[in-house]
């Protein structure tokens, strides 16, 4: 599993026995589901979520609707959860916890969302939604408090997901401002119903009800309409009126001093109701407002007090905008319109709180392995040291757990200067720079990191360095091995092979043995070195090796990879037969996991073109390799793209199709203009136009191109070094 989860944000929040029954908004919100969305927009405070709540309470007592099985899936959203692998985790594992929900859903997404390459979020979401296609009960699928989502990335996937949705699910999203989602295009396709504020308003009759029976008041028919009127029907207005008529011997007098806009009402209200409370419930509710979600000890641990637990209940009780996310009620969340002016009187009148406040609550949440609240309470406040001290102790973690997407939004939200000064986290740094194709940055991140490292071996003598701690001396050699490893990778990139297979070497030499990951990279690397050397005996032995150490350790990407490898290398050596029922099984169990539509699994299928091209199935290998290529331009990985195309070519060589061909290399070249594609895929492209040229007869243009680069046998230059070692692809 890719993150550790908060279950309370999965629950249906319950609602209370004493509450307004509202059919005709039940009726739309059941009418709503022969479409694909409903949208709950309205401002805070117009019952959004109690709404929603008791009508799926009903549901789930009856388990149906109109004799058809019902599953209900819950989110609900935090700013947290703006990072796209978080989201997509929680949607993931909401679906699971379904009620009645047997059959697990979206492994093969969540294998994706862990990939150390993330694959584009429509891949992750195809596997997801032909996966809930199969589902025969009807689902409701509720995203609470969506307006906190201002991931532009997150708006792209739920379009996707909107589009293609199954028609056996149901989306409701409940917000205070519209998303940025196509709604025009909803509504004109008709998968839209719309419920605003108008619609959520109280009537008369129902504020009537709130009033006199719910908040136990005794308001005459003037007066109710009066407030009503002044709030407007407005549901949390009537609340806040309704807490600070309480006790009140002259209602009448009060409500005709309400006036102006809601915004108005309410900072008077919540100074009424704020005023109405004891000092140390007022200081209770300020300390604890930097919360999202509160608890007991948590509360204890912000304001020093012992009853933490008891002031939540006794807030429950009193209907105080607190709102229980669990049945045993040990967890809960203020209403967001009263959090929001709690923490504008917070910073107002005690400012220089909040920096303790936040400093409490990242210490607490790092006790209670809460790790992520821990550094966003650190990141909130920008100390820098906690944040780099918690992200320490928790890149490990976060990279096992495949939180690609997360770890590097964390390690960019502290100064860069800070990230140099720790090499654990120089070495993750420069990963995601290099992968990214920020290679200065990726680079500075290694010589900083291996600086560190070896002051921390000068400053110790050779006693000393045997009376270190074991675990200490462990990490140095991991931190050492890991920047080797990074540093082969650069190479191979930038088709320096000496340098590959030096620091490759380096990489292996000094790994600890548990380091899966990185030893399988290695391994899949230095198969590479062989094959490029001719020598394929050795590099089936290296890649067979990875293959199999990734298929224990459970490591699907890398296993994905290395078998990629293991087919390019039994079509050299002739094993064509062998290489088609291989790519056949490494498909199947690509779609097995979920990979189906990753750049991996398009490469196999371009591979299985090009075997049964070898074999003179020019036209049927043509379209099983045009099928892999359109699957790895999706993705946009430029080295399976340009390597499939490479593949492409060979076939086209075949068939004589040498226009084609130069649409291809024209294709690459364009690509190597506008991105920074390897260099070995252009030697590779290289070789094909010079063989191109040589046979159409434009000797002039191939002598040409080869006097303009210098072109012999001097193998020190490294993409002329390169390109030797790979001639044995086309001899």
């Amino acid at each position: 599993m890719a993150t550790s989860i908060l279950v309370t944000k999965l629950f249906v929040p319950p609602t209370r026995a004493e509450l307004v029954r509202r059919p005709g908004l039940i009726e739309r919100l059941k009418d709503g589901l022969d479409r694909k969305l409903t949208l709950l927009s309205a401002p805070a405070g117009f019952g959004k979520t109690t709404l929603v709540s008791h009508w799926l309470e009903n549901i789930q007592n009856n388990h149906e609707i109109d004799g058809q099985s019902i599953k209900v899936a819950w989110l609900s959203l935090d700013n947290g959860d703006n990072d796209l692998t978080r989201f997509l985790t929680y949607f993931i594992t909401a679906l699971n916890q379904a009620n009645g929900s047997e059959t697990a859903l979206g492994n093969g997404a969540l294998n994706m969302l862990q990939a150390p390459q993330p694959l584009p979020v429509e891949t992750t979401l195809t596997s997801l939604i032909n996966e809930i296609a199969t589902v025969p009960d009807r689902i409701i699928f509720i995203l609470d408090d969506y307006h906190l989502i201002d991931s532009q990335a997150i708006h792209d996937a739920l379009t996707f997901l909107l589009e293609n949705l199954p028609p056996t699910m149901h989306l409701i999203i409940a917000t205070r401002e519209d998303p940025l989602l196509p709604l025009s295009r909803l509504r004109a396709r008709g998968w839209l119903t719309e419920l605003r504020a108008a619609d959520l308003r109280f009537t008369s009759a129902e504020a009537a009800e709130f009033l006199n029976q719910v908040m136990g008041l005794t308001l005459s028919d003037e007066d109710i309409t009066a407030l009503e009127t002044r709030t407007e029907g407005w549901i949390a207005g009537l609340q806040l009126a309704a807490l600070s008529l309480q006790g009140n011997a002259d209602t009448s007098k009060l409500i005709q001093s309400f006036s102006g806009s809601n915004r108005l009402v309410l900072d008077y209200l919540i100074d009424e109701v704020l005023n109405q409370q004891p000092e140390d419930i007022q200081n209770f509710l300020l300390q604890t407002s930097i919360l999202d979600r509160l608890t007991g000890s948590l509360c204890d641990a912000l304001t020093g007090g012992d009853n933490g637990q008891q002031v939540l209940d006794a807030l429950d009780r009193a209907n105080l905008f607190i709102i229980p996310l669990d049945e045993e009620r040990r967890w809960y969340r203020y209403h967001h319109l009263f959090i929001d002016l709690l923490r504008q009187r917070l910073n107002q009148i005690h400012p220089d709180q909040v920096k303790m406040l936040h400093q409490q609550a990242s210490k607490w949440n790092e006790q209670h392995g809460f790790m992520d609240e821990a550094i966003e309470h650190a990141l909130i406040i920008q100390d820098f040291d906690c944040a780099i001290r918690l992200l320490e102790a928790y890149v490990d973690t976060l990279w096992q757990q495949g939180a690609h997407r997360k770890l590097p939004r964390l390690l960019t939200s502290v100064p860069i200067e800070l990230i140099l000064e720790k090499p654990q986290l120089c070495v993750y740094q420069a990963w995601y720079a290099f992968i990214s194709g920020q290679q200065e940055l990726a680079e500075r991140c290694l010589q900083e990191a291996e600086h560190a490292l070896n002051a921390d071996t000068n400053n110790f003598t050779q006693t000393e360095m045997q009376e270190q701690d074991p675990s200490t001396t462990s990490q140095q050699l991991q931190l050492k091995g890991r920047i080797s490893a990074i540093r082969s990778f650069v190479a191979s990139f930038q088709g320096n092979i000496t340098g590959l297979i030096q620091h490759a070497r380096q990489a292996l030499e000094t790994l600890p043995e548990q380091d899966r990951y990185w030893r399988s990279n290695i391994a899949i690397t230095l198969g590479d070195v062989y094959g490029f050397k001719g020598d394929m005996t050795a590099a089936y032995e290296a890649r067979l090796e990875a293959y199999k150490a990734s298929k224990a350790a459970g490591d699907i990407y890398n296993m994905m990879l290395a078998s990629s490898k293991l087919a390019v290398t039994m079509i050299e050596q002739g094993r064509l037969q062998n290489t088609i029922e291989f790519c056949q099984k490494q498909i199947q169990t690509a779609t097995e996991f979920g990979y189906s539509k990753s750049p991996l699994c398009g490469f196999l299928w371009v591979l299985l073109g090009e075997t049964f091209a070898e074999l003179n199935e020019l036209d049927h290998g043509l379209d099983l390799a045009l099928t892999g290529i359109n699957i790895t331009e999706l993705t946009g990985n430029l080295v399976f793209v340009g390597w499939g195309h490479i593949s492409l070519i060979r076939i086209m060589f075949s068939k004589g199709d040498y226009t084609a061909i130069e649409e291809f290399i024209q294709k690459l070249e364009r690509m190597a203009q506008d991105s920074n594609v390897p260099a070995w895929i252009m030697g590779l492209m290289a070789i094909w136009q010079i063989r191109l040229w040589l046979v159409q007869g434009k000797l002039e243009l191939a002598s040409r191109w080869a006097n303009d680069r210098e072109l012999n046998t001097d193998i020190e230059s490294p993409l002329l070094q390169e390109l030797i070692f790979l001639l044995y692809l086309i001899i």
